[in-house]
């Protein structure tokens, strides 16, 4: 049971940007809290002896004893709630929440939330420029693998905005009990972070308790992974690649052009947008029902989507050497971000790719990336941590290579592409075998590049 103190406090479990904002939060109120975490010197330990030098910090592990004297446990979302100090924590009845949980329970504005294995910084990307087209005051929050994204407590010391976006992990919303958001979306699933979860079923109930209070939904109706899990009275909007039906958002046909609509209504031509793949398509569809269903008005929609470009390490151009062109998709972190840049990239180039992946598989399942790598590939090059385990899953008519780092997988990508041929880097992995984050990734596929012309 937990342990009766006239001392009992709030327990911060892992430092890094979260619990930097949980301790600024808190610091603000006046809480007695203290901070715990595993390592030894945690990101964000230097600011934090900067700005709150009073504040107690137990480095290096988790105190069994410390966890049960808690008041209540705040985890960062790099920490599971199933590491076996908190989960005795939770066992004995101290109460376990996160940062986005707080923050649901003190914003008076409506929230759109979004999650999803892939696409969902790019659609709140989307979604932000129709926000600022339409001029609605807006906060952006959540994750911050995000660009421009800050913790979602730090928003709270700003001045009130008209409503908040959150693009939301599963690690962040283990610890969310009733978000109670106006509108959701869960936009996909795919393996991802098999290393945290023990299945696939794990991490979904994982993402579905973003609906809990929710006010209405927005549904991939392409994704059987995206429909709530529970039957609700609440509004409901789709988007998806077919004709779409009342309140829905899909493609249209005309004279052999391709136009995204709104139930029998056209809004812009495929054409007219500036991101490449199906993918992106989706990604598209999805910010304009969740815009819809805070009624946002279609012009500053249409303005909007047309004039989006995307975001860097997203299937991004970076060059043309001699003919063959270099793509840096280094944020496709998961088997199916991979795919879908393969997909999307191999039906608008004349030659073939030659994709550069590996890193840290998460216990990953690779098996899926074998047809689209026969379709539209040419050879892999692989690098990282569970290169030779990604290659175990392959085909043997898949001719792959290994380099040391990306300087040597750039080099011996050109040397097996021809002209009209592309070279892809899209990781299926995460970066943090060899690299900082995904960002330090792409940035340095892009100097090597560079180095080719």
């Amino acid at each position: 049971m937990a342990i009766e103190s006239d001392e009992r406090f709030i327990v911060i479990v892992g430092l890094g940007g979260t619990g930097l904002s949980c301790a600024r939060y808190f610091s603000g109120l006046g809480e007695k809290f203290k901070i715990i975490d595993s390592r030894e010197n945690p990101p964000g330990l230097l600011e934090l002896k900067q700005s709150m030098p009073e504040v107690e910090c137990e480095l290096g592990k988790f105190s069994p004893q410390t966890l049960l004297r808690a008041r209540q446990i705040v985890v960062s979302p790099g920490v599971s709630i199933k590491t076996r100090e908190i989960a005795d924590a939770i066992a004995a009845g101290v109460p376990v929440t996160g940062d986005i949980d707080i923050f649901s329970k003190q914003v008076d504005r409506p929230i759109i939330a979004v999650t999803g294995s892939n696409g969902k910084s790019t659609v709140v990307a989307i979604l932000v420029e129709i926000l600022k087209k339409s001029g609605i005051k807006f906060g952006l929050g959540g994750n911050l693998d995000g660009e421009n994204f800050k913790p979602a407590l730090d928003l709270l010391a700003e001045e009130k905005k008209d409503l908040y976006v959150l693009e939301l992990s599963s690690f962040q919303l283990e610890t969310t009990e009733n978000l109670g958001a106006e509108v959701v979306s869960i936009l996909n699933l795919s393996e991802d972070h098999m290393d945290r979860y023990d299945n696939l079923e794990d991490y979904l109930r994982a993402k579905q308790r973003i609906f809990r209070g929710c006010k209405q939904v927005v549904i991939n109706r392409d994704e059987q992974y995206s429909y709530p899990d529970a039957e609700r009275e609440i509004p409901v909007w789709d988007f998806g690649f077919g004709r779409p039906g009342i309140n829905g958002f899909g493609l249209l046909e005309e004279n052999g052009d391709q136009y995204l609509a709104y139930q029998y209504e056209k809004i812009v031509s495929v054409s007219e947008l500036k991101v490449i793949g199906q993918h992106n398509i989706s990604n598209v569809l999805a910010a304009i029902a969740l815009a819809m269903a805070v009624d946002v008005e279609l012009d500053s929609i249409k303005k909007a989507i047309t004039e989006f470009t995307g975001l860097p390490h997203r299937c991004q151009w970076v060059a043309d050497v001699s003919g063959i062109e270099f793509y840096n998709d280094s944020k496709g972190t998961n088997v199916g971000a991979t795919v879908a840049a393969v997909e999307g990239l191999g039906q608008r180039i004349s030659g073939h790719i030659i994709l550069i992946a590996g890193g840290v598989g998460k216990g990953a399942d690779f098996s899926s990336l074998v047809p689209v790598i026969n379709k539209w590939g040419k050879e892999v090059v692989l690098i990282g941590q569970d290169a030779t385990e990604m290659a175990a899953s392959f085909s043997p008519d898949i001719k792959t290579h290994f380099a040391n780092d990306m300087q040597d997988a750039v080099k011996l990508a050109m040397e097996h592409a021809a002209v009209g041929d592309a070279v892809l880097l899209s990781p299926a992995c995460a970066s943090f075998d060899m690299f900082d984050n995904f960002q330090h990734r792409g940035q340095s596929f892009i100097r090597c590049v560079e180095t080719l012309q």
